[in-house]
């Protein structure tokens, strides 16, 4: 396997170290965050058929908007 330099921002070295797990190395890092699985849409949608699950997010969202709607009322 070769190898390649790189050069990247400080800002971008922190994040990168950031998310690097104990006994990861960087390019271990990379690969995990960068891989082939890593698809941010996977997921949306999953539980659209799962019964009471519509009504359970919403009634969830309408107890924290009424939360933050007292909270602002101070």
């Amino acid at each position: 396997m070769g190898t390649k330099s790189l050069t990247i921002t400080d800002e971008a070295y922190e994040r990168l170290k950031a998310d690097k797990r104990e006994g990861e190395s960087f390019t271990d890092t990379i690969l995990r965050l960068t891989g082939e699985n890593r698809d941010p849409m996977k997921g949306f949608g999953a539980m659209q058929d799962v019964d009471g699950f519509r009504e359970a997010v919403e009634d969830t969202s309408d107890a924290l908007d009424a939360d933050l709607r007292s909270r602002g009322e101070r």
